[in-house]
């Protein structure tokens, strides 16, 4: 049985696999009618006997962006707190290498999570969600902007000729809010909304507004596809 894991901004979603068939899939968001413990609903899902392989996607907004090839990973921690306060007490340093882009990623993954799944399976694979969700993208030459949404949260890419221009991770709870960063992005690195093409991914049903008020302003619009449930589950 293999477990997939997605963590979130106050979420924990996660998927259990039978080779291709799922079995079971839920999600769990903390919010203003709903209080959970995220740490011991981890452990209730590896408390159960028939897991041989976890694969955990983290897209909790702790990283930082560098080129490939940068190997000063002690420095990792201090990249990250430039962008997000750090704990290095409670927080794993870690690393995710993107070879088609010629990027890494350095991020933090709360440690009493990382020590709880590696009890449970030393095998067990992490990633950023920022490199996985950049290798799914097929890029095409020219000005493109890539946005994978989530609860309450999403991610996005800027692209140009097939290169990465910039990375961000964004947790806001209004879909509003989406679209001003992305729309202040653009000014900030000279897309023009007529020439850029837009790409969208993941909780496109969910976060519908988001889309709506995005296709007044731009010609170029894509959906990629919606995270349909039990099918898709972070660009799988």
């Amino acid at each position: 049985m293999k477990l997939n894991l997605l963590f979130t901004k106050d979420g924990l979603q996660y998927q259990l696999l039978n080779g291709r068939k799922t079995e079971e899939e839920n999600s769990f968001f903390i919010d203003s009618e709903t209080v959970f413990d995220i740490f011991q609903k981890l452990k209730d899902l590896l408390a159960q006997e028939k897991i041989s392989e976890i694969s955990v996607i983290s897209a909790l907004n702790h990283f930082t962006l560098m080129p490939d090839g940068f190997s000063d990973h002690e420095s990792g921690y201090d990249l990250i707190a430039y962008n997000s306060q750090v704990d290095q007490n409670s927080e794993e340093l870690m690393l995710s290498v993107n070879k088609k882009f010629g990027v890494q990623f350095y991020y933090t993954f709360p440690k009493d999570f990382y020590t709880e799944i590696k009890n449970k399976l030393s095998s067990a694979k992490f990633n950023f969600s920022g490199e996985k969700f950049l290798n799914s993208i097929q890029a095409k030459n020219g000005k493109e902007i890539h946005i994978n949404l989530y609860h309450n949260q999403c991610e996005f890419f800027a692209l140009m000729d097939k290169k990465v221009v910039l990375y961000n991770n964004l947790d806001v709870n209004s879909e509003v809010d989406f679209l001003y960063f992305i729309m202040f992005t653009l000014s900030k690195i000279g897309f023009g909304l007529k020439e850029t093409h837009f790409y969208v991914y993941g909780e496109t049903t969910e976060n519908d507004t988001f889309i709506s008020e995005l296709q007044k302003f731009v010609k170029n619009l894509k959906i990629v596809f919606d995270n349909i449930p039990n099918k898709n589950f972070i660009l799988n």
